[in-house]
């Protein structure tokens, strides 16, 4: 195969590889998650990365409570509501991650700089070895 060939086809599976992180940034930009309190006092919408968009009060429960306990359902209602909406974002991004990445602590923060980074560093493919005259078997 020519070197020509083989950038036409880098630089094809890079065309493919944006366009569908594209798509995943379109749909990680329409995840939300929305949680209501168990006596149903308060809805709290979370959107992307947690961003808190609606808090609506279905009822008029809201009322009988002191601020104290309101502020305690809804920052639970808001912590239940975000769980689902970085679920969501990890189920989203896992199927694109190499195996052994963790898409739900990638999401979360809670992954280190090693997470990214396959053991022994970073790979590249058999072509792009080639390419750079190195052995195509060595990782």
């Amino acid at each position: 195969m020519t070197q020509q060939r083989q950038l036409e086809e880098l630089f094809a599976e890079y065309e493919r590889q944006r366009g569908s992180l594209t798509d995943l940034q379109e749909r990680m930009g329409r995840v939300r998650g929305s949680a209501t309190s168990p006596r149903r006092e308060v809805t709290v919408t979370v959107g992307q990365n947690g961003v808190l968009s609606e808090i609506s009060f279905p009822t008029g429960a809201y009322r009988r409570m002191t601020p104290t306990e309101l502020q305690a359902t809804i920052m639970s209602s808001f912590a239940e509501a975000k769980e689902q909406v970085m679920e969501q974002a990890a189920e989203l991004l896992a199927p694109l991650l190499p195996a052994g990445m963790d898409a739900a602590r990638m999401v979360r923060g809670d992954a280190g700089p090693d997470m990214y980074l396959p053991p022994g560093g970073p790979r590249m493919t058999s072509a792009v070895r080639a390419l750079l005259g190195l052995d195509p078997e060595q990782p």
